[in-house]
Parts: structure tokens; sequence; C-alpha cells
């Protein structure tokens, strides 16, 4: 189901992006400029790479998560703690309606947890060694809800749709700029070159950079959305007074790290530059939302 739902988003874009361009008159702009741009094979060409690059990601999340993150998978629970953890997953899985997890630990001072993988049945949740020495049980017990909810609400795909999405309309728009802006400043030349010039690569590299700022911001504000749906997971799973106490116990944490690279939007730190590029909302609006939660 999965990878067709990513065929059909696939499909999907391919179609709006060549409705829209239709609609516009691109390709009579490009044919008249004297560029024999083909846009089909360009939509093509960026699906695969937008689209392809974010299944194969998806599809290598839990692997480069234990490696990256120095997961330890607990196989056969060997403390109480672990066998503790593993209570809790499997009781909130079920609940959840998803098949059960992997359970790690991962060595950081820094109160952390995230969840990755490609199927709901197929998961890896993972909490950090901080988090198990500075938070309560009943504090744990809610981020380990907050992460399967992640799970049961299909975050992990959704969200590896929407990168596949703008990375395709990313790569598509900066190389129709690059050609559009490479013929404007040769067409008065007639050297009768077929080839694009250094203006197309320039423009290309450039266009890419712009664009790819605005689309981590719309990645980034679905991220932040997502965020308040797995609190309210986890209040449900957890209890919402165990939700808040979680969160405000990230508070009080002294400038906790972020998770490094795809793993910070599955996370639950709320750090970031700016509104803009922040992967989680800020932790008083999280509070605030279980708060008047009904």
């Amino acid at each position: 189901m999965r990878i067709l739902l990513f065929l059909l988003t696939n499909a999907a874009v391919l179609v709006l992006i060549s409705a829209v361009f239709n609609l516009l008159g691109l390709d009579g702009f490009l044919r008249q400029s004297g560029y024999n741009l083909d846009l089909t094979r360009l939509l093509i060409i960026s699906a695969v790479f937008g689209m392809g690059g974010s299944f194969v990601s998806l599809m290598l999340s839990k692997f480069m998560a234990k490696r990256g993150m120095g997961v330890y998978v607990i196989e056969q629970p060997s403390n109480a703690t672990e066998q503790w953890l593993v209570g809790v997953v499997q009781r909130q899985a079920e609940a959840a309606g998803i098949g059960m997890p992997e359970v790690g630990i991962f060595d950081s001072p820094d109160p952390n947890a995230f969840a990755t993988g490609m199927s709901k049945d197929d998961a890896l949740v993972a909490v950090s060694t901080g988090l198990l020495h500075n938070m309560s049980a009943d504090e744990v017990e809610a981020v380990l809800g907050h992460e399967i909810s992640h799970v049961a609400n299909g975050d992990m795909v959704t969200l590896g749709l929407l990168q596949g999405v703008v990375n395709t309309f990313v790569y598509f728009l900066a190389h129709v700029i690059g050609f559009v802006v490479d013929r404007a400043l040769t067409r008065s030349s007639d050297d009768g070159r077929s080839g694009v010039g250094p203006a197309f690569y320039i423009t290309q590299m450039i266009a890419q950079l712009l664009l790819s700022v605005l689309a981590t911001m719309i990645v980034m504000w679905f991220s932040r959305w997502r965020e308040f749906r797995a609190d309210a997971g986890g209040a449900n799973l957890a209890g919402r007074g165990k939700m808040i106490s979680a969160l405000q116990a990230l508070q009080r944490a002294h400038d906790p790290q972020p998770l490094p690279g795809e793993f910070a939007a599955f996370g639950i730190n709320g750090g970031g530059l700016s509104r803009l590029f922040m992967s989680h909302p800020p932790l008083e609006e999280r509070i605030a939302a279980l708060q008047s939660m009904r």
C-alpha cells in the first residue's frame, strides 16, 4: 500500500505540474524562445530524483537510525528497565492498533526520543539514556505514547511523501528557470549552439538553493502541525496529565541538543533557529494545546 501510495502521489505530481505549465503556456514560450525543452522528460526525471530519493531514505530509515544514533535494540530484556520499556510499548502499540515496534535505547545525556520506519507494523521507537535518567516513569510513558502516535498516524510515510513532492518541484522549477535565463542571455547571439551555457548551471544552482529554502519551510510547517496530533495521541494513550508533565520536564532541561539530520523531525525536542524552520512548535504552545484539549 505504501509503495502504491508513493506511485500514485508521483503520478499526481506529474499531472499537476504538466497542467499548470500548460495553462501558463510555458511550452509555447520555450519553443518561441528557441529552446526545445522536453518538459515531459524533465518532469519524469524530476519525479524520479525527488520521489525516488525520499522513498529510498524511508526504506533505509531504521537501518540509518540504528547506525547513525548507535541504537541498542532490546531483543531480549536484560533488566527491569528494559522489560518495562518493552511492556509499555507493547501495550500502547496494541491500543493504537499497530504492530509491535522494535524498542531501542541510544546513548545521549539529553532527554530525547524518536520513531522511524517505513511501515506502521515495522517501526522503531528509541529513547535516550538521558530521557530515562531525567524523567519519571509516567513522563517516559507519555513520551513513548507520543512516538507510538507518530507511527500510528503514518507520519514517517506522510513526511516522506511531502518531502518527495517538494523535491520534485524544486528540481523541475530550478531546471526550467535555468533554461529560461540561459536562453534570455544568449538569444541575441546566433552561435548555433544546441547545448546550455554557464548561465544555466549558475542560475540552476541558485534557483535550487532558494527553492529548497522555501521547500524546507513547507516541510517544517507540516512537521510542526503533526506534533500537536502526536501530543494528543500520547495524551490518549498515557493520559493528558502525564503528557503535559513530560513536556514540562523538557522545558526544565537545560539546552537540549537536537537530533541530527532527518531524525530531528521525529524527536521530541523543540529547538530551531527561527519559527519558519522549526521542526517542532515551542513547548509552551504544545502544553497550552493539551491543557485546552477536551
